[in-house]
């Protein structure tokens, strides 16, 4: 079967959609996420025999336009299997996207991914019914049998995983296992290097240019607001290998040349430290920690400084961890399961042993109040990590922190207003006492207090004269955000 995998254009004449990140937006640092679930999906049917092409639309960006123009030089003739992924702010555009391709390509099959057709479904077919099915959850394997079953001419109805449109009704399918042989699944660098341009791409936090990956799906944590484990791939951790993980390491070293850091997207990659050890351990052994810097998602209560000592031997450069509140009411409240005194412990060991620090908050939680912001940013400034970020709660489909929004009223914009015209965040929460702009209005406000501190400028400029790489890093970073910390 000839499937073509397609990330679809959205908001192109403002700039790159990052649709796969955690809030999908065009972001004010530029950043720039591999459509890695795609991928991922794509180099698993590859593997099994599929004929498959990959079509990243915002890495350009192209326009509808332009992407349909590829498509017709992909697609000659024969039946098709578009995948599209999509997000909750641009799903009206993705739909509007699928049913162009389907009214292009009448004989082809048209099926949308992503962690909102996953909670929304019905809601999702009944936009359009040129639309032909959404995939539920991980959708490696759902892809993979669909691809089969239309090869083979077997009824559709067999492929587990899915959400048909059928004569204006709706059929469900057996639902799909979770994926547990994460080693099946092919190495995203190299279907990268096959198909995609690494200088396209761009994370803050990591040295450009970086390649992403995933070891690793699920998360045991029950945060209220995250989305994949919730929607996606639950709370069961399913780990590859050690070996493999370190494999790609390598063929990554090889293959890319120019690419100097590795960003390790788990949800929290440090959830099994036994795991995080060996990995390390085996970097050594095979001296990749001379050539690759690596960062990760790294919660508060998952490392102790010798494990930190040696990630940091290995390569790691710098940790992202989401302390979220200086609140520990709030914590509570959202089921982040950490206390403060972690926090401080963890911001602790990671300096002793010379790690940076990402460190991502949120405002708009459940209590949240002025004191409780406040409080928030009276942690950043005291733990005074390399880096941080302020962002208003942005509740997706699916997630606890959504239904809760939704029961108490609080919800007060559609789907299309996840992102404002220019494709930027925007804040769809007003909390009791306190307005969708007022957090929004907090949240510029501490960036400033945070990034425009004379001692911070100082710290930024003794890490730049020790790593170059780090210097260009921050200042391509912050030729993206002056704009709007300077507003």
């Amino acid at each position: 079967m000839h499937i073509v995998f397609i990330n679809p254009p959205f908001k192109a004449e403002y700039g790159k959609f990052s649709r796969e990140s955690r809030s999908p937006a065009i972001t004010k640092s530029g950043a720039l996420y591999y459509p890695l679930w795609l991928i991922y999906a794509a180099a698993y049917c590859q593997k099994y025999g599929h004929r498959v092409d990959f079509i990243d639309a915002p890495a350009k960006p192209l326009d509808e336009f332009e992407t349909m123009e590829i498509v017709q030089e992909k697609v000659v003739g024969e039946q098709v299997l578009f995948v599209l992924d999509t997000s909750t702010p641009s799903i009206k555009s993705d739909v509007a996207f699928g049913a162009l391709l389907k009214e292009k390509y009448p004989d082809s099959f048209v099926i949308l991914v992503g962690t909102h057709p996953t909670a929304c479904a019905e809601e999702t077919l009944n936009y359009n019914d040129q639309i032909d099915a959404v995939a539920i959850g991980e959708f490696d394997y759902t892809i993979r049998e669909l691809a089969d079953a239309m090869d083979k001419g077997t009824p559709i109805e067999k492929v587990r995983g899915l959400c048909l449109h059928t004569n204006g009704c709706f059929a469900w399918t057996d639902p799909m296992p979770h994926i547990n042989d994460m080693d099946d699944i092919p190495f995203a660098a190299q279907f990268i290097k096959e198909n995609l341009d690494e200088r396209d791409y761009f994370f803050a936090a990591a040295t450009y240019p970086a390649i992403q990956i995933f070891t690793g799906r699920g998360c045991p944590c029950r945060c209220t607001f995250c989305v994949y484990p919730q929607v996606m791939h639950g709370h069961p951790f399913r780990a590859r290998s050690p070996e493999s993980v370190v494999e790609e390491f390598q063929y990554i070293a090889d293959n890319f040349p120019d690419v100097k850091e590795v960003v390790i997207e788990d949800d929290t990659f440090t959830i099994d430290k036994g795991r995080v050890r060996r990995i390390s351990e085996l970097l050594i052994e095979a001296g990749l920690q001379k050539r690759l810097k690596w960062l990760c998602n790294a919660r508060a209560n998952t490392l102790d400084l010798d494990t930190m000592k040696l990630m940091k031997k290995t390569g790691c450069r710098l940790i992202i961890p989401g302390f979220e509140s200086g609140s520990q009411q709030i914590l509570d409240n959202i089921k982040k399961g950490i206390k403060l005194e972690q926090i401080y412990d963890y911001v602790n060991n990671a300096k002793k042993a010379g790690l940076l620090i990402h460190a991502c908050y949120m405002v708009g939680n459940d209590g949240e109040t002025r004191e409780t912001m406040a409080e928030t940013l009276q942690l950043a400034l005291k733990l005074n990590t390399d880096t941080a970020q302020f962002f208003p709660l942005i509740p997706y489909p699916g997630t606890e922190a959504y239904d809760l929004a939704r029961k108490n009223g609080n919800l007060t914009l559609s789907y299309e207003q996840y992102c404002n015209e220019d494709g930027t965040h925007n804040t769809v929460l007003n909390v009791p006492g306190l307005s969708a702009q007022e957090m929004v209005n907090f949240c510029n406000y501490a960036r400033k207090k945070y990034y425009l501190r004379p001692r911070y400028f100082l710290h930024r400029l003794w890490v730049g004269l020790r790593n170059p790489d780090d210097l260009k890093r921050s200042l391509k970073a912050f030729g993206k955000l002056r704009k709007y910390l300077f507003k």
